[in-house]
């Protein structure tokens, strides 16, 4: 995940990542690149979707995707997930590092098509036109935008292609989203591809794991976990980067926590003084890895620096990465999290 626009609109706008869960064990098929996509359906084609406003008809699969960065890997992750990486002939997306084993690995093997971003870290007009993709995704509809540089939906439909902008992103606010928003990607792309099924076991699967770990947590006291992105200003107090609201609470609530700082903004981020961060009991910390190559090393030094709440005195914490955002891997993070908040429902071999 790269990102040269201001970090504030990126993240505010367009943090969301994923990964997927399969039938069975929710991380058996994310490891693979996602090569199957060769093999997929046209069948129930011509296929409608309704995004943004707008209805867009595919007569066809797609077979020539382009991936535009948007400060996401939900939309490259959510294509692998559903084995179609072989219909990408350009990705911009890239994290790092994965809760999903080979997931990173398998997003920086695929084609960038070699272009040259812009400012924005993105792909400009012309170059994205030079691509002749049938399909252009874009985390939000920033990635449409004119006069921003970039080639807009109508534009895009006059030389055949399909574009489509990820749940939550037609107005750039991700505060409303919610785990389920991460089920209508994943559905919609297999609609589009002809891989409703694959799309369908995928959610099942998610669904069942984290119904399994929240009955696990159900009835217990909610811890109150601050969520945070390590070594990152996106404003000008000292903690600019802490969550307020968005898929990152659903998470929270389905493993069996609240948001410390839910109050603090109406938008998806608080931008904090030390001094409010210091007066706000804190029992867990989940810091969010992004380009920062220790995070368990910034989360230590935060439970150092505030030996006040409880999650230093008992050194409460999880490092997390792209199951946090939009994305069918919600379930790890739901899971990983909850392990920290009541380990004790977790204990002697209980499955979840």
């Amino acid at each position: 995940m790269s990102i040269k626009r201001p970090v504030a609109t990126a993240l505010a706008a367009a943090l969301c990542l994923v990964t997927a869960a399969c039938a069975g064990s929710s991380k058996d098929e994310r490891a693979s690149g996602g090569q199957a996509g060769a093999g997929a359906s046209t069948a129930g084609h011509p296929v409608t979707v309704e995004n943004c406003g707008r209805s867009e008809t595919f007569k066809k699969a797609p077979g020539r995707v382009v991936v535009m960065n948007g400060a996401s890997v939900a939309e490259v992750s959510t294509l692998l997930a559903l084995g179609l990486g072989d219909r990408i002939v350009a990705n911009e997306q890239s994290y790092g590092m994965s809760e999903v084993p080979g997931r990173a690995r398998a997003v920086k093997a695929l084609p960038t098509g070699n272009i040259k971003l812009n400012d924005a870290y993105d792909i400009p007009r012309e170059a994205m036109l030079g691509l002749r993709p049938d399909l252009v995704l874009s985390t939000t509809s920033y990635g449409f935008d004119e006069k921003n540089g970039f080639a807009t939906r109508d534009q895009l439909r006059q030389v055949g292609a399909n574009t489509y902008v990820s749940p939550q992103g037609c107005k750039q606010d991700t505060s409303k989203m919610t785990v389920a928003d991460s089920y209508t990607l994943l559905r919609d792309m297999g609609r589009i591809f002809g891989v409703t099924d694959r799309a369908e076991k995928l959610i099942a699967a998610s669904e069942k794991h984290i119904a399994e770990v929240a009955a696990k947590v159900k009835g217990r006291k909610a811890p109150k976990v601050m969520v945070l992105f390590s070594n990152m200003s996106m404003g000008g107090n000292a903690f600019s980067s802490v969550v307020a609201h968005g898929i990152y609470n659903d998470i929270l609530t389905k493993a069996g926590g609240s948001n410390a700082f839910e109050s603090a903004s109406r938008t998806a981020f608080a931008d904090l003084s030390k001094e409010k961060v210091a007066a706000t009991d804190v029992d867990a910390l989940v810091v969010i890895g992004y380009n920062d190559p220790d995070p368990a090393a910034y989360a230590r030094k935060l439970l150092k620096e505030f030996p006040q709440w409880p999650a230093a005195r008992k050194n409460t914490y999880v490092v997390l990465s792209d199951s946090m955002y939009l994305g069918p891997s919600n379930d790890l993070a739901v899971q990983k999290i909850a392990r920290m908040l009541h380990p004790d429902a977790f204990r002697a071999g209980r499955p979840g």
